[in-house]
């Protein structure tokens, strides 16, 4: 089968990380096919630039679908243009947080998301609420600015590592979920570090991707998720009108 992994930043080497962690988790016979938006922002932190990250990424999600795609993964924690992606697909569309936090309740009772700025930290827990899992996850931002992650002088891991250690001693976390997916490669270096389990929601989409596949399941097109009307798209935005032929 034929994954696509979306990036919705325009960061390629953040891709290249990404996709790293997707085909460590990948099945043999999975094909992984990374893709970095074509537009918006070079990192996503907070309303504004998820905004403005949305129409690239429903680009490239239109694009691996007439390509042979039979999943995609949103690699952003913050489900960046999930719904919007759903309703336009007609595979299966994942987002990573989504995925992460449905894995982590499978093997702790209570535990935390640890991401990067405290202006992402609100966003994740509107979707730890929505997802029905605000009982059990605590959200700790560990004030990493996303494009720290790829340079080893910033300090960003040791801040990250300080926050594992406050959601395990103070909030009673049980498993740690990483809130970036600029964390995707670190999940099992402090999985053995910390000796608790530690998830990264790319890893998890994937395998959940792989699940959906395998068991021909797709997003519902009744209520919610149906297929966007068709009607005229004004301005910039024109080459977005439904159905969107890349």
């Amino acid at each position: 089968m034929r994954l696509l992994v979306v990036n919705p930043n325009t960061t390629a080497s953040m891709t290249a990380t990404i996709a790293a962690a997707a085909c460590n988790a990948a099945s043999a016979d999975t094909e992984i096919v990374p893709v970095t938006s074509s537009m918006g922002p070079a990192s996503i932190e907070g309303y504004y630039d998820e905004a403005f990250a949305v129409p690239g990424l429903l680009l490239a999600i239109a694009e691996g679908e007439a390509s042979g795609a039979d999943a995609a993964i949103i690699a952003c924690f913050d489900d960046t243009g999930l719904d919007a992606a759903r309703a336009m697909a007609g595979i299966p569309v994942l987002g990573i947080c989504e995925a992460a936090i449905s894995l982590a309740a499978f093997v702790a009772q209570r535990f935390a998301i640890v991401t990067t700025l405290e202006r992402s930290r609100v966003p994740i827990e509107t979707l730890v609420q929505r997802y029905g899992m605000a009982a059990r996850c605590k959200v700790r931002a560990a004030d990493i600015p996303v494009l720290s992650l790829e340079d080893p002088a910033s300090g960003a891991t040791e801040r990250l590592r300080a926050e594992i250690r406050l959601a395990l001693t103070q909030d009673g976390a049980e498993a740690i979920v990483l809130g970036c997916a600029g964390m995707a490669c670190m999940a099992r270096e402090l999985q053995a570090e910390f000796g608790v389990p530690v998830v990264d929601g790319v890893g998890a989409a994937v395998r959940q991707a792989e699940a959906l596949v395998a068991l021909n399941l797709r997003t519902s097109k009744r209520g919610a998720y149906a297929t966007p009307l068709s009607k005229p798209y004004a301005g910039i935005l024109q080459c977005f009108q439904p159905p969107i032929r890349p």
